[in-house]
């Protein structure tokens, strides 16, 4: 009998703390992997998929263009994201943390509060997707391009996000503080546009949920490459094919530009289907290059005939 009640006592605990996650403003982790079904890896507690950290440090070396070909040549057409206002020119690669923001209304907003401060939650909502950064993540949000008064970060709140994920943000809307935020060795922030205002009028609507970045959709997890030249959102499934076939391009147009200036090969049998010799001639010269990583012939072959570039 007593070993029933505990059952009993823990399942009805685990409910309550299913439906107190359900509830704020995040959805279930049931949802999240429905959504997310493809990734076959880790996850963290909430269902969000959990990239290694050495996919994240492998994307910093790659090229956004030659992952976005691949994303495109895979069916992916709604992934980038460009025309944004930077900090600086670090990129940032690290796991996405989505925070859904909506024009306040009063209602709306007193429920959401009272019901996150039961939860244990304090100030204002534009701090709770921060509550819940880990090391990797970056925070990326959907501020619906909101400029004055769309300033959902400040250099206080800059500090507490790179204390908690070592990254910056991507915000379709505004920051402040600026020239503070400049002196956080390592941050970077991508943002529409930077204004003196505090936030106003704006409310978070949905935590670790899909959202739309411009013509991008961002689900949780997602591996995010944040350059100078703009944004790239991979599904967590994709990640390790995408950077796999951006890092063989890096190679191989290393290994071209040196085998056309020396005369071995032309542009043209470089930039098709390359014969055995080539590829043999490849592999030896990549053993001169540890700097590049690694590659057996199989993995060779294996780009190689899904050729698109």
């Amino acid at each position: 009998m007593m070993m029933k009640l505990k059952t009993f006592f823990l399942l009805l605990s685990a409910s309550f703390l299913t439906a107190q996650a359900a509830s704020a403003q995040t959805i279930s982790k049931e949802e999240m992997m429905y959504l997310t079904s493809a990734w076959k890896g880790e996850r963290f507690a909430d269902g969000r998929p959990k990239l290694p950290d050495d996919i994240l440090e492998r994307a910093k070396k790659i090229y956004i263009d030659d992952a976005w070909t691949v994303l495109k040549n895979e069916g992916y057409f709604n992934q980038y994201e460009g025309n944004w206002k930077l900090v600086n020119d670090v990129t940032m690669t690290g796991r996405a943390v989505t925070a859904m923001y909506l024009p306040s209304r009063p209602d709306v907003e007193k429920n959401i509060k009272d019901r996150g401060a039961k939860q244990g939650r304090t100030g204002n909502t534009n701090s709770w997707p921060i509550d819940v950064l880990v090391k990797g993540d970056l925070y990326v949000a959907d501020a619906f391009g909101k400029i004055s008064g769309g300033g959902i970060m400040g250099s206080t709140l800059a500090n507490s996000i790179f204390a908690k994920s070592g990254n910056g943000v991507v915000f379709d809307g505004a920051a402040r503080d600026l020239q503070e935020i400049r002196k956080i060795q390592g941050f970077n922030a991508l943002v529409r546009d930077f204004h003196p205002s505090f936030t106003e009028e704006m409310l978070l609507m949905g935590l670790n949920t899909p959202i739309r970045i411009g013509n991008a959709i961002v689900l949780p997890g997602d591996l995010v490459i944040a350059t100078i030249e703009g944004v790239l959102f991979v599904p967590a499934h994709l990640a390790e094919q995408v950077i796999s076939t951006a890092e063989f391009v890096v190679r191989k147009d290393q290994f071209g530009f040196e085998m056309v200036r020396t005369g071995k090969y032309t542009t043209g049998q470089i930039d098709s289907q390359w014969s055995d010799d080539i590829k043999t001639e490849f592999l030896r010269w990549l053993e001169k290059h540890p700097e590049l990583g690694k590659m057996t012939r199989a993995e060779l072959d294996k780009v190689m005939s899904k050729r698109t570039w």
